[in-house]
């Protein structure tokens, strides 16, 4: 494996939703087809509701918005899209 990349998902996991577990699975496919070790967290809405919990999105080389709203925190999510949007972050989001 070459280089490693953090990915960063904006979104609440659930277990239980076939999407979320799916995003994951895609994810860690094109990361072994790209050669590239893939870190993947998901940052929960409700903790990027401050300036300075929404830090938490600096670290990740690119970020997504989970699939499956409504949000736990809609508050939290455009929060932690707009920092990442703000960094210029790569961002996509479904």
């Amino acid at each position: 494996m070459g280089r490693e990349l953090s990915v960063g998902i904006i979104g609440d996991f659930d277990p239980n939703k076939v999407y979320h577990k799916a995003t994951n699975d895609a994810l860690k496919h094109a990361a072994d087809y790209l050669s590239v070790k893939a870190s993947i967290i998901w940052l929960p809405t409700n903790s990027l509701l401050t300036p300075e919990s929404l830090r938490k999105v600096d670290i990740f080389d690119e970020l997504m918005a989970a699939p499956g709203s409504p949000y736990e925190s809609f508050e939290g999510a455009i929060g932690g899209i707009k920092r990442a949007r703000l960094l210029d972050k790569p961002f996509f989001g479904t």
